[in-house]
């Protein structure tokens, strides 16, 4: 018996919208290039987003950003978007383009070693590990830094990649996807990969409980969570309901102390649906949660780990700081390797201004114990760093 991830009428229209739009708001050209590679005797298009500030005389992240099966790099660019991010934070993005399956672009997520179950012959790992080497290969880019992240087929192509490409991937985020049975059963990672997800309760295309042909998501934290030898007690932060109208609240599940410092996290958007939390498009009738910004979400994830695990620092120009633990319970711990001062503030998750103060010295503490277990925002200079509280 065959399967597909259901499309609904809902969506055809939303790929409507995005189309207009993309038309009476086009992207600078000078940042946005159409390219093609070759892989296996078909043409493989693809989306470069290159940020202004990108010189090619520093090494870069890489972010692959997945579109949802009958949807396509254009529509994910816009739906997903990371540009504006990528324009601070100075990473390349590209939206690769899936093959056509029964006239719905697509990636093949299921018998990857066959391509049997749902008639797709598509390698799309062996077509993304060819992507990253071109990319790679003309562009400024740090191998220990290459990410993915999608929308539904395209999470479950990220989570597919965290399973059979982990040697060129640091970190994946999923966004409404998950894994497929044979994805599950014949994963086979080399490394401790973080691992992001963020799932709706009430998604009706990617069941929460799972169906027989997609693992519940409960069973893809509980992999990773395993795999990557995390405490099995998480931290559990709620995001303030800043809009009640969504119909929809999130709470941040947050496995700590994995080996090479790897967390698995889980966004758990209860009521959501099928959606990209924070989107511009709030697609009709599905009440888009707009509690929190799932682009921001995932970059912030990804920028604290490389290919080896947790970053151990943050660079500031020519100096270094390093911020420990995270998540706390009482005190961040601030270590510094240059002489001079630097200023800070800690913000609430509506930004809020909690605490100003002046790093004088190479350690110094931040008391956060009266604070209650949140999310929290630490500023250095003009950086900013999420700070997990647990009780």
């Amino acid at each position: 018996m065959e399967y597909q991830f259901k499309k609904t009428s809902i969506m055809k229209h939303a790929i409507i919208l995005l189309l207009h739009i993309g038309l009476f708001f086009p992207i600078m050209a000078q940042q946005t290039i159409y390219e093609s590679i070759m892989h296996d005797g078909i043409q493989r298009d693809y989306i470069l987003y290159i940020p202004a500030i990108y010189d090619g005389n520093t090494n870069v992240p890489l972010v692959l950003n997945f579109h949802g099966i009958a949807s396509n790099a254009t529509e994910q660019m816009f739906y997903g978007d990371f540009r504006e991010i990528a324009d601070t934070e100075g990473f390349i993005l590209v939206h690769p383009e899936g093959t056509l399956l029964n006239g719905d672009q697509h990636w093949n997520v299921d018998n990857f070693t066959t391509g049997t179950t749902i008639g797709s012959t598509a390698d799309d790992v062996s077509f993304t590990g060819a992507l990253i080497d071109e990319l790679t290969s003309q562009y400024a880019i740090n191998l220990d830094r290459i990410y993915s992240t999608g929308m539904s087929n395209g999470g479950y192509m990220s989570l597919l990649l965290a399973c059979q490409l982990s040697e060129k991937i640091a970190a994946v985020a999923s966004v409404t996807g998950s894994m497929t049975p044979e994805t599950y059963d014949a994963c086979n990672a080399q490394h401790p990969i973080p691992i992001l997800q963020i799932h709706g309760t009430s998604d009706s295309d990617v069941p929460y409980n799972g169906v027989w042909w997609s693992r519940s998501i409960e069973d893809v934290i509980s992999y990773w969570v395993s795999y990557n030898n995390c405490d099995t007690n998480p931290t559990i932060m709620s995001f303030p309901d800043i809009d009640p109208l969504d119909g929809s609240t999130v709470d941040h599940f947050v496995y700590s102390d994995g080996d090479n410092g790897v967390t698995t996290e889980h966004m758990k958007v209860i009521g959501g649906n099928h959606t990209w939390p924070g989107s511009a498009f709030d697609l009709p009738g599905l009440n888009t949660n707009q509690d929190i910004n799932a682009s921001m979400e995932v970059w912030q994830f990804f920028s604290r780990f490389d290919i080896n695990g947790q970053l151990s620092f943050n660079e500031f120009d020519n100096r270094q700081v390093i911020i420990y633990p995270n998540p706390i319970s009482s005190k961040i711990n601030l270590s510094l390797n240059f002489s001079g001062e630097l200023n800070y503030e800690l913000f609430s998750p509506l930004g809020k201004q909690l605490i100003i103060g002046t790093i004088k010295s190479s350690n110094q503490e931040i008391d956060l114990s009266n604070l209650p277990p949140n999310i929290y925002y630490l500023k250095l200079d003009n950086q900013v760093f999420k700070i997990l509280k647990s009780n």
